[in-house]
C-alpha cells in the first residue's frame, strides 16, 4: 500500500511566484505547502454555513458604506489609539 500518490497540477505564473516566496520564506517543500493548503481548504468546506439576517445585512452595507465613505480607522490606528490609552491601577490582592 502507498502512503503517497503523485499528481501534477498548473498554476499560473504569479501564483506559482507567491508559492515560491512563501515556501522559502517558511523553510518548507512546495508538496508541504500545497498539502496545507489542500487541508485548509477541505476542512473550511466542513464548516458549517451562516446566512446572516436581514437586519446583519443593513448592518453591513452601513459599514461598507461608512468605508467607502472614508470614515474608518486602520487596525495598527486603533491599536496606537488603544495602546495610549490611560490604563487603570490594577493591584493584586494580597
Amino acid at each position: 500500500m502507498r502512503t503517497r500518490e503523485t499528481t501534477t497540477i498548473s498554476l499560473p505564473p504569479e501564483m506559482l511566484r507567491e508559492v515560491e516566496r512563501a515556501r522559502k520564506a517558511e523553510h518548507r517543500t512546495r508538496s508541504e505547502l500545497v498539502r496545507e493548503a489542500i487541508r485548509t481548504y477541505l476542512a473550511m468546506r466542513r464548516l458549517p454555513t451562516y446566512t446572516p439576517t436581514r437586519a446583519e445585512l443593513r448592518r453591513i452595507e452601513r459599514g461598507r458604506a461608512e468605508i467607502r465613505a472614508g470614515r474608518f480607522v486602520t487596525y495598527d490606528e486603533l491599536a496606537r489609539r488603544l495602546d495610549a490609552r490611560p490604563r487603570a491601577d490594577r493591584r493584586k490582592n494580597p
